[in-house]
């Protein structure tokens, strides 16, 4: 079970008339209908998941005769197939319990429920709501949403960039190897621009020196100009490039750059979003006043946490996230103590950086404190992973509290247990 799953109580019945299982697919959506005594009353039914599907199987929900805070009705979280539906019955006051897969999973696993299809999955959801053992799952607001949506996207266009600049440099390896020489970075604006209209030593001995000139005072005319032309040319007269398939990777190389001059502005247009949700966002204060958490730290924080007031106890965020430990053992055989590495990978991510950081940082209080436990003779991975910890909980305490970071209290935030394993990242 998702470690989220256990913040919340589980979904009592007997208040109901009516409770619905829904199996959600990207084409189709599949319902049944039970009694509170675990009868089925309307067997599996088929309808598109469209707003025709959603209006039938409404009109049926209203024959029951039966207000719709009488009917409970489950759901399986699967990103954006489920959303438009729980959006339609939510707005028309239906109660609702949004479950997490591996919820349903694991119960139809226990009770020996092997076979797996839509009709059988619908059956299977609102059974689970009968069983008394569902746990809604957590919804996020429009705010959250939002920053989910938003940081999300950012980390996709990153990976792509990424991605793109590493096949750049492979290409010019065979194309341009001393292109490097005039632009450490093929990467940059300029050199970007070169390189999508002369691919390669090649195209650039073709274009000759008059039209380099011209295009490196277009792109860049206060720092490039004839001088760098000529050196251009000088270059890829003596290069040493393969002249294997030149066309075809010259070709790869100027979509290549295409691609990469999009995902950049489009890199940029996503972070100016991300600064601007967290200028107004009053909750997210305590986190961009922390030194420590750069902008990527204060989005995946806020994105993946969500509402913490959910929260009880310090130690459920932390299981939340997978920073609690986990131990295997059977009979008198006892395995190694490690992470559980549970729940949100992308927040375990952005903190082991923002660990590393405080180390560089003379003045910062995480750095000060990973020093202080090696000094008490913890390992350098364990002392970094007890960091991550403490920078996990003074982001939930500064998102509680809504209270500006004040290094001076990070020390008086409880610890971790000592002899944590390293996390890696």
């Amino acid at each position: 079970m998702h470690p989220s799953d256990s913040l919340s109580s589980p979904v009592e019945v007997s208040g109901f008339a009516f409770v619905v299982g829904i199996d959600i697919g990207s084409q189709s959506v599949v319902y049944c209908i039970c009694l509170p005594n675990k009868r089925l009353l309307v067997k599996p039914t088929e309808v598109p998941n469209s707003r025709v599907g959603f209006e039938a199987l409404e009109q049926h929900l209203r024959q029951l005769t039966e207000p719709p805070q009488r009917i409970l009705i489950g759901l399986e979280a699967t990103g954006r197939y489920s959303e438009n539906l729980y959006q339609f019955l939510h707005e028309r006051g239906f109660r609702l319990c949004l479950l997490h897969p591996q919820q349903t999973h694991q119960f139809a696993k226990q009770r020996g429920l092997r076979a797996k299809t839509d009709r059988l999955d619908a059956t299977t959801i609102a059974r689970l709501l009968l069983s008394g053992e569902a746990r809604p799952g957590y919804v996020p607001d429009e705010l959250i949403s939002t920053y989910r949506e938003l940081e999300r996207l950012h980390s996709q266009l990153t990976n792509d960039s990424a991605r793109y600049q590493n096949e750049i440099q492979a290409l010019l390896v065979v194309l341009f190897p001393e292109f490097v020489q005039v632009f450490a970075d093929p990467c940059r604006p300029t050199a970007l621009g070169v390189l999508k209209r002369y691919p390669g030593a090649q195209a650039i001995l073709v274009a000759g020196v008059e039209a380099l000139t011209l295009t490196l005072r277009e792109l860049a005319p206060r720092h490039y100009g004839r001088r760098t032309a000529q050196e251009l040319v000088r270059l890829a007269s003596q290069s040493v490039a393969s002249s294997l398939a030149n066309s075809a990777r010259a070709l790869s190389l100027k979509v290549l750059c295409d691609q990469l001059h999009h995902t950049l502005a489009n890199l940029a247009q996503v972070e100016c979003e991300l600064d601007h949700l967290l200028a107004h966002d009053a909750g997210a204060s305590g986190l961009t006043s922390t030194p420590e958490f750069g902008r990527k730290t204060a989005t995946v924080l806020r994105a993946e946490l969500g509402d913490v007031t959910r929260f009880q106890r310090i130690d459920q965020v932390v299981a939340y996230v997978g920073l609690d430990l986990q131990v295997r053992q059977s009979g008198k055989w006892k395995g190694q103590v490690k992470l559980s590495k549970r729940g949100s990978g992308r927040v375990r991510q952005v903190l082991y950086m923002a660990a590393l950081r405080s180390l560089t940082l003379p003045t910062s209080a995480f750095g000060a404190y990973y020093r202080r436990l090696l000094a008490r003779g913890l390992k350098a991975g364990d002392a970094l992973t007890a960091v991550m910890r403490k920078m996990l909980m003074v982001a939930y305490h500064l998102l509680r509290s809504n209270e500006t970071y004040d290094p001076t209290k990070v020390g008086v935030l409880p610890g971790p247990v000592a002899h944590l394993p390293s996390s890696g990242s």
